[in-house]
C-alpha cells in the first residue's frame, strides 16, 4: 500500500498538479492539509476519474482542511476537533479491514516562540499536547499511520540552520519535545527516518519568499509520515518528493510518501 501526504496550500488552486501527482505516483491512499475549501466545492470528480472513490472531508473556508482520498474503502471516518475549536485539522478513518489513517494539520504557531505573549503559539502547543494525551488514552490494537503537516521540524538535520532557528517558530525545543511526547504516545515510528539517516539533511517545506530555493536550499522538514511499530518490518520506502516543489503553480511543501507491504 502507497500512501502519500501533501499540504496542498488550497486543492482548487492546485488541482491540476494533484492529479498529476497521482497519475504520477499511483498511491493508494492520499492525506492532505490546507484544502482551503468547503466540503460541497471540494473538486472531487476530476479525483473519482482517477479512482479515488472513496472520501473523507473536512473543510471550511479559505483556511485549514484536511481530506482523505482513497481507492479502498473507508469506514469509521471521524472528524475530531480540539482545543474547543471547529478548526478541520483532524480527521481519521479505518482504510480497508484493519488499518487506522489519521490525517492531522497541526496550527503554526504564529512568529512570536512565548505561549503567554502569542496565543496562536499557546494553541499549537495545546494542540500538540492534547493529542499526545488522546493517543495514549485510546485502546490501540489496530495498525495505525498518522500523516500530516505537523509544523514542527524536529531534528538538528531537520533545517537548514539549528543555530539560527532553534529560537524561530518550528524548531524550538519547547515544539519538538511536544512532538516527541506526541511520537511516542503509542510509539509511532518516523518512516522517513527508517531510511534516511538522522544525520542527514533533509527538508519538506521551503519559503515562498526564497528567489531560487533550490540554490539556497533553506527548508524545513515540517511534513511527516509516522507508523505504529507493527509496521517496523514492513515498511519498503519512504521519500519526500522534492521535485513537486518546483513545479508550476507550487505549494510551499512537498508530498511524503510511504510504501507498506500488508
Amino acid at each position: 500500500m502507497k500512501i502519500l501526504s501533501w499540504n496542498i496550500n488550497s486543492v482548487r488552486m492546485r488541482e491540476l498538479a494533484l492529479a498529476r501527482l497521482l497519475r504520477r505516483e499511483a498511491p493508494d491512499v492520499v492525506c492532505l492539509q490546507e484544502t482551503k475549501v468547503l466540503d460541497a466545492l471540494f473538486p472531487l470528480e476530476r479525483f473519482r476519474r482517477l479512482g479515488y472513490r472513496h472520501t473523507a472531508l473536512a473543510g471550511q473556508k479559505s483556511y485549514n482542511g484536511v481530506a482523505i482520498l482513497s481507492k479502498v474503502p473507508l469506514r469509521n471516518v471521524t472528524v475530531k476537533n480540539w482545543c474547543g475549536r471547529r478548526d478541520c485539522r483532524h480527521i481519521f478513518a479505518t482504510v480497508g479491514s484493519d488499518l487506522e489513517i489519521h490525517n492531522i494539520y497541526v496550527p503554526a504557531g504564529g512568529d512570536l516562540p512565548d505561549p503567554v505573549r502569542n496565543p496562536k503559539f499557546a494553541h499549537k502547543l495545546h494542540f500538540l499536547r492534547s493529542l499526545a494525551r488522546w493517543f495514549r488514552s485510546r485502546s490501540m490494537s489496530m495498525p495505525t499511520v498518522l500523516a500530516g503537516d505537523l509544523n514542527v521540524a524536529p531534528l538538528r538535520s531537520d533545517v537548514w540552520s539549528h543555530d539560527k532557528l532553534k529560537r524561530v517558530v518550528t524548531h524550538t525545543p519547547v515544539e519538538v519535545e511536544a512532538l516527541d511526547r506526541l511520537r511516542d504516545s503509542i510509539r509511532f515510528l518516523d518512516a522517513v527516518r527508517c531510511f534516511v539517516p538522522e544525520k542527514d539533511r533533509i527538508f519538506s517545506w521551503w519559503s515562498y519568499r526564497a528567489t531560487d530555493w533550490r540554490a539556497t536550499d533553506k527548508g524545513r522538514r515540517l511534513d511527516h509520515i509516522w507508523v505504529t511499530e507493527s509496521f517496523r518490518q514492513s515498511l519498503l520506502s519512504a521519500t519526500i518528493l522534492k521535485r513537486v516543489r518546483g513545479w508550476r503553480t507550487p505549494s510551499d511543501h512537498a508530498p511524503v510518501k510511504v510504501e507498506l507491504s500488508l
